[in-house]
């Protein structure tokens, strides 16, 4: 079956692609996906809920304010939106570690530098090692992080000989997609899902146990790759770069699984 020659012009026409997250974060992918010619389908299968502990929370970022540490890390775009919604003051003294590219843009954002994002590894590990070269002598070091991340950062520091406090800034949670999603995944009308974390991972996992074989599953990047993987996802494709735009392009390499206008609506 044959397309009108006006879809061959971006290397996305006739994709539909599901982005997991809302917000500006996904409103942001879905402009991309356009831009390359495919149809955003926006199903927020995560959000984040406030912290259990917000009195530690609290404490930390009025330490923060007051000059205490000598660094911040941030290793995802949810803890700028904390520190954003808490309006966290930020010295000149210390100064800010992203894991990613993606997280620096969202601190540049909202109006904070960044001193230090990893050269090559974009991952707590990537980012512990660099840190670690970069200071031999012990330093005070605010970690923010989900409620469910693996406390690599942390105990690699601490290994290191550095004072670490590490507080949860927020929680993640799954939110169940519409009838209507977990039909079109199911019967391959989504021709894509976009991996970005370990838990969206999960919940794809979790919410389509059938996803047909010719869905492409792309993972924004080695580590997620290795998290979907151990969910039970055969992810096909790995973004070389830990952003959304080089996760598109990796989607872009690849043939639309189904004729563009088999499921026009």
């Amino acid at each position: 079956m044959t397309t009108p020659e006006t879809k061959h012009d971006k290397p996305l026409s006739g994709w539909r692609v599901l982005v997991p997250r809302g917000g500006p974060w996904g409103d942001g992918v879905a402009a991309s996906l356009r831009s390359q010619g495919a149809t955003p389908v926006v199903a927020p299968l995560i959000n984040f809920g406030p912290t259990t502990d917000q009195a530690a929370l609290d404490d930390a970022l009025e330490k923060l304010a007051a000059g205490e540490y000598d660094w911040l890390t941030v290793t995802s775009a949810t803890t700028v939106d904390v520190l954003f919604a808490h309006r966290a003051v930020v010295p000149k003294s210390t100064k800010i570690a992203a894991v990613g590219e993606t997280t620096a843009a969202a601190l540049h954002a909202v109006g904070y530098e960044v001193a230090l994002v990893p050269d090559a590894d974009n991952s707590a590990a990537g980012m512990a090692q660099q840190l670690i070269a970069l200071e031999p002598e012990p330093r005070r070091i605010l970690t923010l992080r989900s409620e469910i991340a693996k406390p690599v950062l942390t105990r690699s520091l601490i290994a290191a000989g550095h004072d670490v406090s590490s507080i949860v800034a927020y929680r993640t949670v799954g939110v169940p997609v519409t009838e209507r999603i977990r039909r079109d995944v199911e019967s391959g009308r989504i021709n894509a899902i976009l991996i970005t974390s370990g838990s969206v991972a999960e919940q794809v996992r979790e919410q389509f146990p059938d996803i047909p074989d010719e869905t492409l599953l792309a993972a924004i990047g080695p580590r997620t790759a290795n998290d979907a993987r151990r969910a039970g996802l055969p992810i096909a494709v790995v973004a070389d770069r830990q952003t959304v735009d080089a996760l598109i392009d990796a989607v872009a390499h690849f043939t639309l699984p189904h004729a563009a206008d088999e499921f026009a609506p």
